[in-house]
């Protein structure tokens, strides 16, 4: 997700035309400009042409969502294959610098305000056996927000890791488990997971509120932080 402040005009990009275009349309019809993008967050030729589209369009760029991931595989690590690998710290990580590389010119023009969504895996719970791929990937985009805050800071660019917990979203879709009953340790908890909820996931407007804080300027003076949003979950779970 990008957006340009003046007229709040938003840029929602996903891999396939539909959930853009279902994006745009849910946008539209609550007042609000919006443009539909397609790419693979993983190549560079789709997202630096998609930012490019907006640039052309609009002339500048204020606020970067780096939202897009996927969980991929988890397996035992000699069941989880090169590729599957790759193709997880592909999307999630190397997704993750792509956006923000090619969004930094236009951000610093003005200055503007960077979230990426990371994970409690990789950074808090350590203990979902399997996800090493994933995990992994999460705690790279953490690093990649310090580093980068740190870098963007004089140009008034503010950059932010979001580490949501379990959140109700479609994200089991693109999920595959294979083996990992083999080599899970057993923990039990007996009263939940999500002490603050009722063992509830969270909700997706919940972490919209939160990305919302983060790229206005009522965060002014946060940058290079990462905030869970987990109900506490991974207080219990870590």
């Amino acid at each position: 997700m990008l957006l340009a402040k003046e007229g709040a005009r938003v840029a929602a990009l996903d891999h396939t035309e539909e959930n853009a275009r279902k994006t745009v349309a849910e946008i539209e019809q609550k007042g609000g400009k919006a443009l539909a993008l397609t790419a693979d967050v993983s190549q560079p030729d789709q997202m630096q042409a998609a930012v490019q589209k907006i640039a052309d369009l609009w002339g500048r760029l204020d606020i970067v969502f780096a939202n897009a991931g996927i969980n991929g595989v988890w397996a035992p690590l000699e069941e989880l294959s090169p590729e599957e690998w790759d193709h997880t710290l592909n999307v999630n990580l190397k997704g993750t610098f792509l956006t923000v590389k090619y969004a930094v010119p236009y951000l610093k023009k003005q200055g503007g305000s960077v979230v990426i969504t990371a994970s409690v895996n990789g950074t808090r719970i350590f203990s979902n056996t399997g996800a090493t791929a994933y995990s992994c990937s999460k705690a790279g985009q953490v690093a990649f927000a310090k580093m980068a805050a740190l870098e963007l800071a004089r140009s008034k660019v503010r950059v932010n890791v979001i580490c949501p917990g379990a959140i109700e979203t479609r994200i089991e879709e693109n999920t595959e488990k294979r083996k990992v009953e083999q080599v899970k340790i057993p923990v039990e908890f007996p009263e939940g997971s999500q002490p603050l909820s009722d063992d509830k996931p969270g909700s997706a407007e919940q972490v919209a509120q939160l990305v919302l804080f983060l790229s206005s300027d009522a965060s002014s003076h946060i940058s290079g932080s990462e905030m869970w949003i987990d109900g506490a979950e991974s207080l219990l779970k870590g």
